[in-house]
């Protein structure tokens, strides 16, 4: 059975989990209710190349404020990236969101296409209904589809984007094993 994170506020049961408020979520919410271990690893999984390739590169570089930017000074980055997702830097948070989501193009099209979701390599009318396309039970379909496929962190990170971009709920899919 999978876990949806309340994020209403506050401790969990018996301090197992935090969590945080997602009312009217914003995308650092869904950073911070993932966890900074989940964080470092989509880090860890952003493509220099495909940064390029999009022409995203020098405003990332700016954006993450490194004056070099390469697998290793994100690394070192890390703790400096994660505290300004604490500090709900929003913007930062979108920015780094398209880097993630663009770094993996291939599993957002097999994902979009699983669901039946319309959409051109990857992107989708953003006055999409989401209706027909994410019935109940969608994110453990998903999770259970391609996580033998896929990287578990970009996987969990995806479908609380999803979700986040299409139902804006108030809660965070984790699958059953998964602890915040």
């Amino acid at each position: 059975m999978p876990k949806l994170v309340d994020c209403s506020a506050g401790r969990g049961f018996f301090g197992l989990f935090s969590y945080v408020t997602l009312a009217m979520m914003q995308l650092c919410g869904v950073f911070q209710a993932l966890g900074e271990d989940i964080f470092k690893q989509l880090v860890r999984g952003i493509s220099i190349g495909k940064l390029k390739t999009y022409q995203i590169y020098e405003r990332f570089k700016v954006r993450t404020r490194l004056p070099k930017l390469n697998s290793e000074t994100l690394r070192k980055a890390e703790p400096k990236l994660w505290s300004r997702i604490q500090a709900g830097e929003e913007e930062f948070a979108t920015d780094l969101a398209q880097v993630f989501l663009l770094s993996h193009l291939p599993m957002i099209v097999e994902i979009l296409n699983f669901l039946g979701i319309p959409n051109q390599d990857g992107f989708f009318d953003k006055d999409l209904k989401p209706e027909q396309y994410l019935a109940d039970g969608w994110q453990e379909r998903v999770f259970n589809e391609f996580s033998g496929k896929y990287n578990r962190e970009i996987l969990l990170f995806y479908i609380n984007h999803l979700d986040w971009e299409l139902v804006k709920p108030e809660i965070i899919y984790l699958p059953a094993a998964q602890h915040v």
